[in-house]
């Protein structure tokens, strides 16, 4: 293959431990033809791939002696460039919706090209002496301007921008900081560090880079970068597995990878064991690297194969690709494992499964796309794999970008307490579980009572957090100590919080209203819910209890209903009090119940009036006015709009008919006087009824 893919390192010597290509490295040899594609199909078939590649994959001009494609890791972008740039390069990137073009003197063979965040300035090695540099600045004259590394004798290995202006050179005798002037079109060196290198990695998520030194090639040296300083990490060695037989590099590249897992920095080391030993197969060994303090060895993944290997970090999960069964595994380094005292050994969270089959759309003019598409080779050699999530197939002209699908593991790990723990750590994961919540109320998957509280108290304890973070920010906004802490943001709030409203609409209203579950079971799940948000002391939103009562109503449980009130397991509210009044015509003590917690929450007596006629509630709210001696002053017209608007004509009947009762008790006369306002109402009742219907006015 032509194209200088990144760095991609030469192929493993014959001698070598059969694992092969780890990240930045191909994704290992060609699978068996026929068979490693049967194989591939096989594992999709057998359900449940819950990694695919992106939808909408970045195109470019496949690798062939005339075209040389790159790859930066900073941005993201693959350079495809035509003789040199001579006949064109073009830029692209998965965030890119527009290519940039340009093209560029041919002035030998590329080696690396780059260009600047936000690509102002373009960079291009094509010596092992200097790099080349280009503005892309509006209005700037487009000259080529030229640095040489410092150091004497010293060949360039490449090179990282770490923001806008700042570049490293990385050398086989150290790293040179330098501070671009692009106006200047000149270069100043910021800082410059001698030490011996074999090959660096950098990651571009921390703005670390990762140096080789030694003989043996396996104490990493860390630089960080940030804001023209640069800060030289503590160094660490990585353990090998075996005592090498001579003083030669020991440790390759290929099997190093760095990548942001929960937000913390960490060296990936894909070793594989010696095929002599009486290990299970290979494994990747995590070191976590924190910007002060040592580097230490954390955790272990265990492969419990051997082969050729490729890594990505895809939502915080270490993802393993194995080429010879072109299958890839998942780890979660937040779900438990064994801990040996100092590191934590983890096995792999769901059976091995391919990637989903891909289909390559067929380009060409519209007669011609009408072909099927084409199936993408999985698993492929000329793959190759970059941190966190970029797979880039040189051969097919194609970089992707890997995702994790959350649906078909619900049906891959059925310990619903660990499926809630690993899709609380996913981005979008609140649908997911929400549907996971919903199974476990119906048949054929319900759950146990103790099996759906465990879920709950996961749920609610996310909940909690969310709601303690957001608390205390709002304090210290309120009391003024954040223009002391200009570094102080809101909680975000991530899909893992899944609140109240949430559950009651997405889970438990549709719960209640398929009724396919015996009573007991549905009552059992809303208090469930209800003594878990208790449980973490989160206020149950008045909605809830609602449920439960309309619940208790439905089944006729109202010795069950009067307890709960009783011992107060439902807590008082203003909606719970006129739920309750509108009870009383099919259960009578619910008239005294509701006025009791209306009293007890000192509520003023027309407010209730008013929540009860909100909710069409017409005839409780005059049961109630009648019950505490205030009918006779109440405005006739306001509950009349409210009997029209429930557009139930004996409704508005009865409640015309009370009124004109009142009037003749008050005035002697069953007419409305001018000043209630009640003439449409008049006429609207003489229209449904007929004028004979009207009261006629008594004499005594």
């Amino acid at each position: 293959m032509a194209a200088a893919m990144g760095r991609d390192p030469p192929g493993p010597a014959e001698d070598e431990a059969p694992g092969a290509a780890a990240a930045g490295g191909a994704a290992g040899r060609e699978g068996g033809g026929e068979e490693g594609e049967g194989r591939a199909r096989g594992g999709a078939e057998a359900g449940g791939c819950y990694l695919a590649l992106c939808a909408r994959p970045v195109h470019f001009e496949k690798a062939n002696p005339v075209n040389c494609v790159f790859f930066d890791e900073a941005n993201k972008q693959v350079f495809a460039v035509r003789s040199g740039g001579a006949t064109g390069v073009v830029v692209k990137g998965l965030e890119d919706r527009n290519p940039i073009s340009f093209r560029m003197e041919d002035k030998g063979e590329v080696k690396c090209i780059k260009f600047s965040l936000g690509n102002k300035i373009l960079a291009v090695q094509r010596t092992s002496k200097s790099v080349d540099f280009l503005n892309f600045i509006p209005d700037s004259p487009q000259l080529e301007y030229t640095q040489e590394c410092k150091t004497k004798n010293a060949n360039i290995l490449g090179f990282c921008w770490t923001s806008s202006t700042e570049i490293v050179f990385i050398t086989d005798q150290g790293i040179e900081f330098y501070q671009v002037l692009p106006e200047k079109r000149s270069l100043k060196l910021l800082k410059n560090q001698s030490i011996n290198v074999n090959w660096y990695m950098y990651c571009p998520e921390s703005s670390v880079i990762l140096l080789s030194t030694t003989v043996l090639g396996n104490v990493l040296q860390p630089f960080y970068f940030k804001s023209g300083t640069m800060a030289k990490l503590s160094k660490f060695e990585i353990e090998l597995p075996a005592a090498p037989k001579s003083s030669k590099l020991s440790l390759s590249e290929r099997d190093i990878a760095m990548a942001t897992i929960y937000g913390q920095l960490y060296v990936l080391y894909l070793r594989h064991h010696s095929r002599t030993s009486n290990s299970t197969g290979a494994e990747v060994v995590l070191y976590h690297l924190p910007r002060e303090g040592s580097c230490k060895k954390t955790h272990i993944l265990k492969l419990n194969r051997t082969g050729k290997f490729a890594l990505n970090v895809v939502d915080n999960l270490v993802v393993v690709h194995h080429q010879d069964t072109e299958t890839s595994v998942i780890f979660d380094i937040k779900l438990k494992g064994e801990f040996d005292g100092s590191t934590t050994i983890h096995q792999f969270v769901l059976p091995p499964r391919s990637i989903q089959p891909y289909q390559i759309p067929v380009a060409g003019p519209a007669s011609v796309t009408s072909q099927a598409p084409v199936p993408c080779k999985l698993y492929s050699s000329s793959w190759i794999v970059f941190q966190p999530d970029i797979i880039i197939s040189a051969s097919e002209g194609y970089l992707w970008s890997l995702q994790v699908k959350l649906e078909p593991v619900v049906n891959l790990l059925l310990d619903k307490g660990k499926l809630m723990d690993f899709l609380l750590q996913r981005k979008e994961c609140k649908m997911v579980i929400l549907s996971v919540c919903s199974q476990m109320l119906s048949e054929p998957e319900r759950g146990s009572l103790s099996v759906i509280a465990t879920v709950f108290d996961k749920l609610n304890n996310e909940y909690k957090k969310y709601l303690e973070a957001e608390q205390s920010y709002t304090m210290v906004v309120e009391t003024g100590l954040s223009r002391s802490n200009p570094l102080l943001k809101r909680p975000v709030r991530t899909q893992a919080v899944i609140d109240q409203s949430d559950m009651y609409t997405h889970v438990l209203s549709v719960f209640t209203e398929k009724k396919e579950a015996p009573h007991k079971f549905t009552i059992a799940v809303l208090m469930e819910y209800i003594r878990s948000l208790n449980q973490f002391q989160i206020a149950v939103q008045h909605y809830l209890y609602e449920l439960v009562i309309k619940t208790l109503v439905q089944h006729n449980l109202f010795y069950m209903l009067h307890q709960f009130l009783q011992y107060h397991v439902l807590s008082d509210s203003k909606p719970l009090a006129c739920l309750l009044l509108s009870l009383e015509s099919i259960y009578p003590p619910a008239h005294q119940l509701s006025l009791d917690m209306l009293k007890r929450l000192s509520t003023a007596n027309d407010e209730i009036v008013e929540v009860l006629l909100s909710k069409h509630q017409v005839l409780a709210a005059l049961r109630f006015i009648r019950g505490i001696g205030g009918h006779d002053s109440i405005s006739a017209r306001k509950f009349l709009d409210a009997a029209k608007q429930a557009e139930d004509e004996m409704l508005f009947y009865t409640i015309f008919r009370f009124f004109e009762q009142r009037n003749q008790r008050l005035r002697g006369n069953p007419s409305f006087t001018p000043g209630e306002h009640c003439e449409e109402h008049v006429t609207f009742f003489k229209q449904v009824f007929g004028e004979h219907a009207l009261m006629k006015p008594t004499t005594f």
